[in-house]
């Protein structure tokens, strides 16, 4: 019997020659990720610390990315702390406050390469399955263990295999397949479990696939993982990234596997995850006319410069309702150029958007953004739970960038196919 993507990369990284589900194995992580919550990691290990040092001084990688800048005393003590750390460690792999979110600089910069480990203290590590990496969340306590230690045990996953067929119909978007995905499996359907994708992926750009990897494990996965395919290949030679293709993994085609399901690109639609939970899936006709106070574009889901592109293209020469107020995120500071040297943000500004820095408060309500009791959003982020942006009376809606977009115009959920028409 063959191998899935998960037990082949576990296998080969314990030492085993063949691993089965629910198996117990040690393995060395090429990377770990932590970002602002390094502070408290680090504390939780200060005397180890002191006495033997980190593992490698290129394991970490460190982003400053979730309050920044710092909103307040405690934010810029822990931010110090992080910065002292580093320095005194001599870490390779510290990125301040602007570089980015980071999920979007582990992709971007490369850390996450095909066959690879990556696990990081948040959940949305699983977002480096979009290259082929196996990259899954984990705490804050094993994450204080690898640093000291370099190695850490992981339970093999059975897995589910998802085939796709067909390809998007604009304005149907990555985000809405993985919300269709995520409202036919539930929230937490693919607990403890790998997702792969198969099929037709070839139809499906880098930036759709990170998406769609990225809110994996909204429907509970370990990691939610795509093959290394040309468009994959050209990835990483375009942003002069490095890897052996001999690394690469995939499934065996005999590989068994708990569940399997079949979707069909040229029928998804536009859809909307109502609150308070990702899988409360809803259709655009079920929703549309909902008054809308904020609508956000960006977050590790959906701020890449083709999320913010579709954006430009719904609002140039448009202005924004004024009964709304919309806010736009760049993943990165890298892409935030790019987005400004194309003319896209000064697309977005005309039209009455505000920008922000690269990072994440919105998202998790940490920073910037926070919603009103009563108040309604509706985002391209990944989650929409009660208080998820910092306020338990309000509600949040999920959708892709051109609803959003087009959401603003109007000050409330509008179906994308009207400006398509």
């Amino acid at each position: 019997m063959g191998m899935t993507f998960a037990e082949k990369v576990l296998a080969v990284k314990s030492g085993n020659k063949e691993v089965v589900p629910g198996q117990i194995v040690t393995v060395k992580p090429d990377h770990l990720l932590t970002h602002d919550n390094t502070s408290a990691i680090i504390g939780k290990i200060s005397d180890e610390l002191d006495k033997y040092g980190v593992v490698r001084d290129d394991l970490s990688i460190i982003v400053l990315d979730h309050v920044v800048p710092a909103a307040s005393e405690k934010n810029a003590a822990g931010h110090k702390k992080i910065r002292s750390f580093v320095k005194e460690h001599h870490l390779k792999n510290f990125f301040d406050v602007g570089e980015g979110i980071c999920h979007q600089i582990v992709y971007e910069k490369g850390f996450a390469k095909p066959g690879s480990i990556v696990l990081g203290s948040d959940s949305h590590t699983c977002s480096y399955g979009a290259v082929g990496a196996f990259a899954s969340g984990i705490d804050r306590t094993e994450a204080a263990s690898i640093m000291l230690t370099g190695e850490t045990w992981l339970k093999v996953p059975p897995t589910i295999k998802i085939t796709l067929k067909g390809s998007l119909k604009y304005p149907a978007s990555a985000k809405d397949l993985i919300l269709t995905i995520i409202g036919t499996i539930s929230a937490d359907g693919a607990g403890y479990k790998a997702v792969e994708f198969h099929g037709d992926v070839s139809s499906l750009s880098m930036d759709e696939r990170f998406t769609i990897a990225n809110m994996g494990v909204e429907m509970g996965a370990k990691v939610t993982v795509f093959p290394v395919d040309e468009t994959a290949k050209e990835f990483f030679s375009s942003n002069n990234i490095s890897f052996s293709q001999n690394d690469a993994v995939w499934a065996d085609p005999d590989a068994e596997y708990e569940r399997e399901l079949t979707f069909n690109l040229d029928e998804i639609k536009p859809v909307v995850a109502a609150p308070h939970t990702v899988d409360n899936l809803k259709s655009i006709k079920d929703v549309e006319g909902t008054p809308i106070d904020q609508c956000f574009i960006g977050t590790c889901t959906n701020g890449r410069l083709s999320d913010i592109k579709i954006a430009a293209s719904i609002l140039k020469g448009k202005k924004i309702s004024p009964d709304t107020r919309l806010l736009i995120l760049p993943a990165s500071r890298k892409i935030l150029r790019e987005a400004m040297a194309k003319g896209y943000i000064d697309t977005l500004i005309e039209a009455g958007a505000l920008l922000l820095p690269p990072g994440c408060g919105p998202c998790l309500g940490a920073h910037q953004g926070a919603l009103a009791p009563g108040e309604k959003c509706l985002s391209t982020a990944n989650r929409n739970f009660k208080g998820r942006m910092g306020c338990k009376e309000a509600e949040i809606f999920l959708a892709s960038p051109a609803t959003v977009a087009v959401s603003a115009i109007y000050g409330k959920i509008t179906d994308p196919g009207k400006e398509a028409e």
